[in-house]
């Protein structure tokens, strides 16, 4: 390959997804560095990455078995170049998901979209967001989040919603997490939501 572009990556490997509808799927992962968020609780350091070319991204995959690979990071989709490494990826057979905030459009190689839109930054979901998900999971963040799920829903249309508790120094509101969970359920002709734990933080793993 010549002409190769270069990316920012914090990490690449193998585990299982710990999260959401996929829970217990054996995935490769490929963390990208960079957000264009800036939330105070979150658990990834985005910002240190060093750069891979992309053979030696392809060379990183090919010494893992699992054939889902997740994007995410930090933000996938602000990352230049992705479709480049998506349409590599695409063409060895590879199911793509990704793990994005949702403010920026997903690229189109990719089979299966998880947002996490963030409360922080309410406003700007207001203004402009993707529209459709597979599916949805709001981390639980302030007294405010029911509010954000219920304009969360008229924005984007997801097979599945979810409520995540959030953990901050090792300790997860799990109580303000699933009461918040009845309140959202116990209204008619809505979204059904449920809880999604980070699994893999409770099994030990990556």
């Amino acid at each position: 390959m010549t002409h190769q572009p270069t990316y920012r990556i914090v990490e690449i490997f193998e585990t299982l997804q710990g999260e959401g509808y996929n829970t217990g799927m054996p995935s490769i992962f490929i963390r990208f560095g960079k957000c264009n968020l800036a939330c105070h609780w979150c658990d990834t350091n985005y910002n240190e990455f060093g750069t891979m070319s992309l053979s030696h991204i392809l060379d990183k995959v090919h010494g893992f078995t699992a054939k889902n690979i997740i994007i995410t990071g930090g933000e996938p989709t602000i990352q230049p170049q992705i479709e480049t490494l998506l349409d590599q990826l695409k063409a060895e057979n590879y199911y793509i998901a990704i793990e994005t905030n949702g403010l920026k459009d997903v690229p189109p190689q990719i089979d299966y979209i998880a947002t996490s839109p963030k409360r922080l930054y309410a406003q700007a979901y207001e203004k402009n967001c993707i529209k459709k998900a597979h599916e949805v999971r709001i981390v639980v963040d302030s007294e405010e989040t029911e509010t954000f799920c219920h304009q969360v829903e008229q924005k984007i249309q997801a097979d599945r919603y979810y409520l995540s508790p959030c953990e901050i120094n090792g300790k997860m509101n799990l109580l303000e997490t699933i009461t918040l969970l009845g309140k959202l359920n116990e209204r008619s002709n809505t979204p059904h939501w449920q809880l999604s734990i980070q699994t893999h933080k409770l099994c030990g793993i990556e």
